[in-house]
């Protein structure tokens, strides 16, 4: 007869079955609380969080790392130049400001009868540029000051000389074609 009351009990009760899965820690809670009802103390384990150690090392890295940056820098090309000869940051300084006041004037003027020679002319003086990277990288390391400073002088103003014959070709230019422009009728 008992089986026939736990059959009409499961059929009674059919549909109302949880299918779920417990949550996480399902067992340890059970078993804690079944220790707690049995009267049996347990020694309880300390969580531990990684995440804080873990972040105060990785934060203590970081600034190590940007300490390390700070002060083990190495002065750059420019600042080693100013240390060997301080006149040079001067004249660097007044020749660059001439060359990109023409620069501009001449990247103004181009028009399609210019374009060539304005592209040609900027080309040069991107080698000129090099040229003079160069030279400052022979300056700190130890090459003769006075012949290479000179050099250096005169890589500006050979920029300076093409820039001002290029505008002046330019100028030519512009001035042949309103001639023929006025020249021409129709």
């Amino acid at each position: 007869m008992k089986k026939d009351n736990l059959n009409q009990l499961f059929e009674r009760l059919q549909g109302d079955f949880d299918h779920e899965e417990p949550r996480g820690g399902h067992q340890d809670r059970f078993l804690e609380k079944l220790n707690k009802a049995n009267g049996v103390v347990t020694l309880q384990k300390k969580k531990t969080n990684w995440w804080k150690p873990l972040s105060i090392a990785a934060s203590v890295v970081i600034v190590c790392l940007l300490g390390l940056q700070v002060f083990n820098t190495e002065p750059s090309i420019k600042e080693q130049v100013v240390e060997i000869s301080p006149e040079v940051s001067q004249t660097e300084f007044y020749f660059a400001s001439l060359i990109e006041e023409q620069i501009q004037l001449l990247k103004d003027e181009k028009s399609p009868e210019t374009a060539k020679l304005v592209d040609d002319t900027l080309l040069q003086l991107d080698k000129l540029e090099i040229n003079y990277q160069n030279l400052e990288k022979e300056l700190i390391n130890g090459g003769d000051s006075k012949i290479i400073l000179n050099a250096m002088i005169t890589n500006f103003q050979t920029r300076i000389d093409l820039l001002k014959e290029v505008l002046t070709n330019i100028e030519n230019i512009k001035n042949l074609k309103s001639y023929n422009d006025e020249n021409f009728t129709i």
